[in-house]
């Protein structure tokens, strides 16, 4: 078994504070990222695990985003293309993106600042071995990783359409409240009022041609 580089020790070590150096940070961003939502991904890689896109779309804490959005700035933040070797594992991205912004040499090739893959396709024995030793390194304890708190941060378009059929459904109640409020001013007669008027009308003509005589 390998033995955690001094510098990421287990649990809580093995993630970055706000006391470390400020270059540990200093991932690239993604299109369409704001810092604030890439430090979110970094908390949600760590709650759920690499590569969970689906716990961590239906957490809520990023709207919006997709699996291939999502995949894209963690490569950026491990400063590697393959997250394979990270499937599931809860760890910290900046800390392995820390390590990999380190290495050099003619034989590494980047884009975007990360790592991109070179050589043939990994194999299943071989990416599992990976993954193993992965998580002898990388992995946050239970406690750690449980005890993280994502915010829930509403879908914009979501709440957008709730709004439209809100205020549908008020302005259908304002235009029932106005009918009503012309009922009220202008009441409908009475049979006993109806009758009088036609009276009234019925004589109008009588008194005329009396006038006249």
């Amino acid at each position: 078994m390998s033995s955690k580089p001094r510098s990421m020790p287990v649990g809580q070590r093995n993630i970055l504070r706000p006391n470390d150096s400020a270059s540990l940070w200093n991932c690239t961003l993604s299109p369409g990222w704001s810092r604030e939502e890439a430090e979110l991904l970094r908390k949600a890689l760590m709650r759920f695990g690499v590569g969970n896109w689906k716990d961590i779309m239906e957490s809520g804490c990023l709207p919006g985003k997709t699996n291939a959005q999502l995949n894209l700035q963690t490569q950026r933040m491990l400063g590697q293309q393959s997250t394979a070797e990270f499937q599931l594992l809860h760890v910290d991205p900046l800390v392995i993106g820390a390590k990999n912004a380190l290495i050099q040499g003619s034989d590494v090739k980047r884009k975007n600042g990360f790592i991109v893959n070179s050589g043939g396709k990994v194999t299943k024995e071989e990416k599992l071995r990976r993954i193993k030793e992965n998580r002898e390194k990388y992995e946050l304890s239970e406690d750690v990783w449980k005890a993280i708190e994502l915010p829930v941060n509403e879908d914009p378009a979501k709440v957008l359409a709730e709004k439209q059929q809100l205020l549908e459904s008020l302005q259908t109640q304002l235009l029932a409240v106005r009918a009503e409020i012309g009922r009220r001013k202008d009441p409908p007669l009475s049979s006993h009022e109806t009758d009088t008027e036609n009276r009234e009308a019925g004589a109008t003509p009588k008194r005329l041609k009396t006038a006249a005589h």
